[in-house]
């Protein structure tokens, strides 16, 4: 009967080890003094941020895909609109989450529980089945906002004035 050592080539190891735990990330600026290594990766590590961003231009609440155009000029317009859709769209809730944040106050989300982290998109949604009737008379116009409740106006004022004008809400 014959017997066998079993050990571990902890060289072996360490080298595979360093191997795998490597990960290619590619880049236009080599100077490390104007981006090192570890802001490199911190960059790479928040583009999860605008992955998530970005995720509404394919929802099809959005409508994009109902676009359809052939010519490279139409393209790039259409690119272009929705990048600016997209930088107006990051904006807003950036505007959004500060303002809670700032004040310390908060609003509902989807399940009515208080937060101060809420998305644009929600609030959208939030704000849906809201109208504003204009009625022309002999005095001129006057506007009128249908079916906003308390909590819109609580977001409302969040939000800041602009937006509260907008709605005739107090400010």
């Amino acid at each position: 009967m014959e017997e066998a050592a079993l050990g571990v080539n902890q060289e072996h190891l360490e080298r595979e080890s360093q191997r795998r735990a490597c990960c290619i990330v590619g880049a236009n600026v080599l100077d490390p003094a104007r981006l090192s290594e570890e802001d490199l990766v911190a960059s790479y590590k928040g583009q999860g941020g605008v992955e998530r961003g970005s995720r509404f231009l394919k929802d099809p609440l959005f409508l994009a895909s109902s676009a359809f155009v052939k010519k490279p000029e139409r393209i790039a317009a259409l690119g272009f609109l929705m990048v600016v859709c997209l930088l107006v769209h990051r904006l807003a809730e950036q505007r959004l989450r500060k303002r809670p944040a700032e004040s310390g106050r908060s609003i509902p989300n989807q399940v009515g529980k208080p937060t101060t982290n809420p998305t644009i998109r929600w609030v959208f949604q939030f704000f849906e089945g809201i109208d504003v009737l204009r009625v022309r008379s002999s005095a001129g116009y006057s506007q009128h906002v249908l079916h906003l409740r308390a909590v819109h106006e609580q977001v409302l004022r969040l939000l800041g004035p602009p937006y509260q004008k907008l709605y005739d809400v107090p400010i």
